[in-house]
């Protein structure tokens, strides 16, 4: 990989780290907090957006390293999310942000 990329690939890979820490501390509030409180839902769409985005562009820049399924499905799911909003099930954001969220953070952090 040429260095621009790399020091691209690098600078995206700590935005999502951060990103993903961001989720998992919000998440830490709770269910009842998430249920009650329609701004920390549009918290996790505004994370599902940015997670998917970053997913996009790494996968788009190396393809070999970022070729892992869960990363097209954070792809996918900011797709989801940010154009069908008005549908959106909130019990499925939950899940995605309190258990794929960890899971991609666990697979970021074996990528270095």
């Amino acid at each position: 990989m040429q260095g621009d990329a790399a020091a691209q690939t690098a600078r995206w890979m700590l935005e999502l780290r951060r990103t993903l820490d961001i989720a998992a501390d919000l998440t830490q509030r709770g269910r009842a907090a998430y249920d009650d409180d329609p701004a920390l839902r549009l918290a996790f769409e505004a994370l599902s957006n940015r997670v998917g985005d970053l997913a996009k562009r790494l996968t788009a820049l190396d393809p070999e390293r970022f070729d892992d399924p869960l990363w097209s499905a954070a792809a996918r799911n900011r797709d989801a999310v940010a154009h069908h909003y008005h549908r959106l099930d909130h019990d499925l954001l939950w899940n995605t942000v309190t258990r794929d969220f960890t899971a991609l953070r666990a697979l970021l952090d074996e990528l270095g």
